[in-house]
């Protein structure tokens, strides 16, 4: 423990269980049950927000759920389900090596907000919006949704798997794994969006991005 007596911790997400020295200081860094469970809501209500202002605008987002608009403006398929399905395969990156927790937390979160963000356009309209809007207003709220994710040991599954992982034990920025992932999906995007809407959504992308560097730091935050 440095002097000024600031815990030094062994990875940017999780500490390890003896890093303070006693129990008491060990459980002041995890979430309580309570706040797990309200993270959680209030995640997936930005993060599913944020989805329907996307898709509301007819431009996509990064990551899995970017493929997922993908498939949903080329097939006509539903994206909630598609957003599930594009998922599976990630659930057994996480299980091995975000661990059960983490996993099951992530399947919630994708489910949720697969499903609300499909609800959503039943419960509110907008008559007009611009792709600019849509972009930087979806994008801050997706971005926003993903960190509060993050920090209850969740994600929006996919790219944000490996992101988190990636972050946790290698220190690489999650925000720069997923600015890559997003810049050959953005490519893709033009053989089936009109040019505006791919650069309004790699836009809100880059946004996204930025939330997630400016705001999720090793040792910045370690509630878990």
């Amino acid at each position: 423990m440095p002097e000024d007596g600031a815990v030094v911790t062994a990875g940017p997400l999780t500490p390890p269980p003896d890093s303070a020295g006693t129990p008491a200081d060990d459980r002041a860094y995890h979430h309580s049950l309570a706040e797990d469970v309200q993270g959680m809501v209030l995640a997936t209500l930005v993060a599913s927000l944020g989805l329907a202002v996307f898709a509301q605008g007819g431009l996509m987002i990064g990551g899995m759920a970017g493929v997922s608009f993908l498939l949903h403006y080329a097939l006509g398929w539903n994206f909630g389900l598609l957003f599930v399905l594009v998922n599976l395969p990630f659930y057994w990156i996480a299980v091995r090596r975000m661990g059960w927790e983490f996993t099951l937390k992530t399947f919630l979160a994708v489910g949720a907000c697969g499903l609300l963000s499909d609800l959503l356009p039943r419960w509110a309209g907008w008559s007009h919006m611009t792709g600019l809007y849509s972009a930087l207003v979806g994008g801050a709220l997706c971005g926003l949704g993903v960190l509060f994710f993050i920090r209850h040991r969740a994600s929006l599954g996919g790219v944000g798997v490996l992101a988190v992982y990636l972050q946790r034990e290698r220190g690489i920025s999650a925000g720069k794994v997923q600015l890559a992932f997003d810049t050959v999906l953005m490519v893709a995007a033009f053989f089936v969006l009109s040019p505006a809407k791919v650069l309004y959504s790699a836009v809100g992308a880059v946004v996204l991005s930025l939330v997630l560097m400016f705001n999720h730091r090793p040792h910045r935050y370690m509630g878990v």
